[in-house]
């Protein structure tokens, strides 16, 4: 009896098969990263200073993370209207050790020399603890940093308590500041309370890190 034309999927239903399968593969890959509630990735990097930083030597105090780029109009936002620097004098206050960090490869944008990262927190008057010079993507990619600014919250334990946005104003627009739900201060709010974080994951937004 010969079989139904319907019987067996043409080349060119195999070949959309194939490409969907491929597509959440990718899609997978991309969304693959630290979990919030478990212990956010270890790392090991050096600052602007040639000083070391890792993750574990900061065992027992709670750690801010900031992927930046100085040309991306989204960070441009935050540190012009001087949101970024009172939110890193506030998580200082509060104990935290804010590292903000540059995963721009070589000739991407955003990519900074050592005296150049020194002179940005200088002339921003940023007040992070140290900034990290990830030129190889290393941190970046543990983290699967995505955005500039992208955010990441480390208890004292190590564990990742909040990752995502600074806050739920996507734009660049430097009005869209005044009145946001800062993310960040409320993941600091709630954690000074001794109580989970309301939002731990949020979606972030900006620039893509130019790896």
């Amino acid at each position: 009896m010969p079989r139904n034309r319907f019987d067996r999927p043409s080349l060119k239903t195999l070949g959309i098969r194939s490409s969907l399968l491929a597509i959440a593969l990718i899609a997978g890959t991309a969304l693959a990263g630290p979990q919030v509630g478990q212990p956010a990735p270890d790392f090991e990097g050096l600052d602007s200073t040639g000083q070391s930083w890792s993750l574990a030597d900061l065992r027992g105090k709670p750690v801010i993370l900031e992927w930046t780029n100085h040309d991306c109009p989204f960070v441009v936002k935050h540190y012009q209207t001087g949101n970024m620097q009172a939110l890193q004098r506030e998580a200082a206050e509060a104990g935290y050790i804010w590292l903000s960090v540059i995963s721009s490869a070589p000739g991407q944008q955003g990519h900074v020399s050592p005296a150049e990262a020194d002179a940005l927190t200088q002339s921003r008057d940023a007040a992070p603890a140290a900034v990290l010079l990830d030129e190889a993507g290393t941190i970046g990619r543990a983290y699967n940093a995505r955005t500039t600014p992208h955010m990441f919250i480390i208890d004292a334990d190590g564990i990742l308590v909040y990752q995502g946005a600074i806050d739920d104003r996507p734009t660049s627009d430097h009005a869209d500041v005044a009145g946001a739900e800062n993310f960040v201060r409320l993941a600091m709010a709630d954690l000074a309370a001794e109580r989970p974080v309301t939002q731990p994951v949020t979606r972030p937004y900006g620039c893509s890190v130019k790896y």
